[in-house]
C-alpha cells in the first residue's frame, strides 16, 4: 500500500514574515522601559534661587499674589501697584510669574537698586559685571508696644500667636461689629487673600498696619480715613469653619504678637 503524502498545509511564506515581525516588536515594547512624562517648568528654567533680588524688590514666589507680597512687607496693595505701573507701563497686578521682581518700596528708594533685564544681558557678560551688593539684614522686630490698640472685637481669645498663627483669633457671632485698633486709612478692603476671607487692612503710619480677617461684611473701601473705635466691618466666618475674628499686627510688614499692644 502506497503512503499517503504529507496533507498538512504549508504557511505561505509571507505570513511567516509578519507573524515573526509582530512578535519581535512585541518583544521589544515589553523590554524598553516606558518614558516619564514632561516635567513642567515654569518660564525661569529653574534658576530662581540662585539669582540675588536687588534690595527695595521682591522675587516672586509660587502661591503669590500682589496683596499677599504688599501685606506681608506693611505696604498698600494700590501703591505697590502704582509703583511697578509708573515703572513698566505694561505691569498688570493681576497677572504676575514666578520669578518676577516686584517693587516694594517707593521708586525713589530702589533706583539706585534697579535690576538689569536678564533677558536683555548675554550670559557670558556676567562673569564681568560687578558683584550685586547684599542687602542689608533687617534688624529683628521686637514686641515693644509703640502704638496704643483698643481691642477690634469683644469676646474670648481662642487662638495665640505663634509660629504657625501670624495674629490672634477673637470668637463671636455672625454680624458682631469689629472695630479699628487705632486711627489710620484703609489699604485693603477685598477678599483675595487666601485664607483670610473679607480682610480689612488699616495702615497706621509707616511703622504698624493692622489686619482684620474673616468678616461678613465690610463697611469700608481702600482709601477711606477710620478713627479708633470705628466699626469697619461685621464679624464671619468667611474662609474659616466659624465666626470669629483674626486680628494680625504688622510691625515694617513682619507679623507680631498683638496682645502687648492691646489695651
Amino acid at each position: 500500500m502506497k503512503s499517503q503524502p504529507n496533507s498538512r498545509p504549508t504557511m505561505p511564506k509571507s505570513f511567516l514574515i509578519a507573524l515573526m515581525s509582530a512578535s519581535l516588536a512585541l518583544t521589544i515594547g515589553c523590554t524598553t522601559p516606558r518614558t516619564k512624562p514632561a516635567s513642567v517648568t515654569d518660564r525661569s528654567g529653574g534658576t530662581i534661587a540662585n539669582e540675588s533680588t536687588p534690595p527695595g524688590y521682591y522675587r516672586v514666589k509660587r502661591g503669590d499674589t500682589l496683596a499677599r507680597i504688599a501685606l506681608d512687607h506693611g505696604q498698600a496693595p494700590r501703591d505697590v501697584a502704582q509703583w511697578n505701573k509708573a515703572e513698566n507701563p505694561n505691569f498688570n497686578p493681576n497677572v504676575i510669574e514666578i520669578g518676577d521682581l516686584i517693587l516694594i518700596k517707593p521708586p525713589a528708594s530702589a533706583k539706585a537698586a534697579k535690576p538689569v533685564d536678564k533677558k536683555s544681558t548675554l550670559s557670558s557678560d556676567k562673569a564681568d559685571a560687578p558683584a550685586p551688593t547684599p542687602e542689608p539684614a533687617k534688624p529683628e522686630v521686637v514686641a515693644e508696644p509703640g502704638i496704643r490698640l483698643s481691642w477690634p472685637a469683644k469676646g474670648k481669645v481662642t487662638g495665640e500667636f505663634n509660629e504657625t498663627n501670624k495674629g490672634i483669633d477673637i470668637a463671636g457671632k455672625v454680624g458682631e461689629p469689629v472695630l479699628a485698633a487705632s486711627d489710620g486709612k484703609v489699604v485693603y478692603a477685598g477678599n483675595s487673600l487666601r485664607g483670610y476671607g473679607n480682610l480689612v487692612i488699616v495702615k497706621h503710619d509707616n511703622t504698624y498696619l493692622t489686619a482684620y480677617a474673616h468678616n461678613s461684611k465690610l463697611l469700608v473701601k481702600e482709601g477711606d480715613s477710620v478713627r479708633k473705635g470705628q466699626k469697619i466691618a461685621e464679624m464671619g466666618d468667611t474662609d474659616t469653619n466659624s465666626p470669629k475674628l483674626h486680628f494680625e499686627l504688622r510691625v515694617n510688614g513682619k507679623p507680631v504678637n498683638p496682645t502687648p499692644y492691646l489695651q
